[in-house]
């Protein structure tokens, strides 16, 4: 006995020796790991918007598209439940989506052409409406018309370059008709092809997983990307049509010519954070200068959006929507400004959306845990946030668990 633990005693510091040798190599293979992941993420981030901004013609309508698509779900699902074929239901669903388009954008467009077809003979009555103000700043008018004569004549005289612009937005439109309807044409084929083969798409998805769990995650993870954009762009396209409506009964009542055009253009720019409130006041403004003699008549339209909007984004919006999607200012901020960096408009119209769809698929998938890689051993990626029914399951599923005593035979 005495023999066997001296020997037990002896082989000890070498299998300690072993395993604290394998322990850190295992920590070095992590880490290099790690490291390789990282360079690769931060690269892939760095080259990601050079791609989408110089793609945009291929990744702009295939990204508002799947956008698009993702929140017809729902309504597809709809006819689904009905006994409706899957093709038949992506149809439909298409139907009514172009069907809403297209009365959107007639709405607009259509009185658009005209308005900006008086521009030409109206400057005159919105400089004659802004003269109070311009008088204001004379002295720097004068200052301005001073240098900028002194470098007309420092510079030598060339040739006149003019510019000529389309007379009208069907001018503009009918320059990039061949484009846009190319780009239409393939969002459209991609809304319908995924939602025609949503259904066995999901199913094989979530079958193809190794584990019950896995599928459980992947299912999970799915339906709430689903119901989070279609809720988000459901609640907001009420709220904003609302807040259109609402404009354009006010400006009928004031007298402004196309108030559904104008109720159109509040609704669509509402789609854009910060950003677009304050181009809708900005386009009311000028358009009450070429419908009203003065400048404080013109301040009215504004006066009565900006109203509107700030009981809506203040009471109404956060009302409805909740605060399951609720989103950080400075989150919104900084995805609008990328998106619309990377595809203009469009990209600041779908900021909000693939936000909302990042956010939910790295609260569920985990999120890169840079410090922990800077600062432990630690792992590169930490699981996200509870998500908040998974806690109220296990709130009511905890009762059920506890041991309960049994009665004394």
């Amino acid at each position: 006995m005495d023999a066997r633990t001296r020997k037990h005693s002896e082989i000890d510091p070498a299998s300690d020796e072993a395993r604290l040798l394998a322990e850190t190599i295992t920590v070095k293979r992590d880490r290099l790991l790690a490291s390789l992941t990282l360079i690769a993420g931060v690269g892939l981030i760095v080259a990601l918007p050079f791609a989408l901004r110089y793609g945009a013609e291929f990744f702009m309508p295939v990204t508002a598209a799947l956008v698009v698509a993702i929140a017809l779900v729902p309504l597809l699902e709809w006819f689904e439940r009905r006994g409706v074929p899957s093709k038949l239901a992506a149809g439909l669903c298409l139907i009514i989506f172009l069907a809403i388009a297209i009365f959107a954008i007639g709405s607009i467009l259509v009185p658009a052409t005209d308005w900006v077809a008086l521009v030409p003979k109206r400057i005159g009555k919105v400089r004659d409406a802004l003269q109070p103000v311009l008088d204001l700043y004379k002295n720097l008018d004068r200052f301005i018309d001073r240098t900028t004569s002194q470098i007309a004549i420092s510079q030598p005289q060339g040739r006149t370059v003019r510019i000529e612009t389309p007379n009208s937005v069907l001018g503009l439109l009918t320059s990039s008709a061949p484009h846009l309807l190319i780009q239409l044409f393939f969002a459209l084929l991609v809304i319908f092809f995924f939602l025609a083969g949503w259904t066995t798409m999901r199913k094989k998805t979530i079958v193809s997983r190794g584990s019950f769990e896995g599928a459980l995650t992947t299912a999970r993870v799915i339906q709430q990307v689903v119901d989070a954009t279609s809720t988000y762009l459901g609640t907001i396209t009420l709220i904003n049509v609302g807040l259109g409506a609402l404009t354009a009964a006010v400006l009928w009542w004031l007298g402004m010519p196309s108030p559904v055009m104008w109720g159109g253009i509040v609704a669509v720019l509402n789609y854009i954070p910060y950003l677009g409130p304050i181009a809708s006041a900005l386009l009311l403004f000028f358009g009450g200068l070429m419908t009203y003699p003065d400048i404080w008549s013109a301040l009215a339209p504004p006066a009565a959006f900006i109203s509107f909007h700030l009981i809506e984004a203040n009471i109404f919006t956060p009302l409805v929507v909740g605060h399951r999607l609720t989103i950080s200012p400075l989150s919104i901020l900084v995805s609008l400004s990328f998106w619309a960096w990377v595809w203009g408009t469009t990209g600041a119209l779908l900021a909000v959306p693939l936000l909302i769809i990042l956010k939910t698929i790295f609260s569920a998938a985990g999120t890169p845990d840079i410090a922990g890689f800077l600062f432990e051993h630690g792992t590169l990626t930490h699981i996200g946030d509870p998500d908040e029914e998974e806690e109220e399951e296990k709130r009511e599923i905890q009762p059920a668990m506890v041991d309960t005593e049994k009665p004394a035979t």
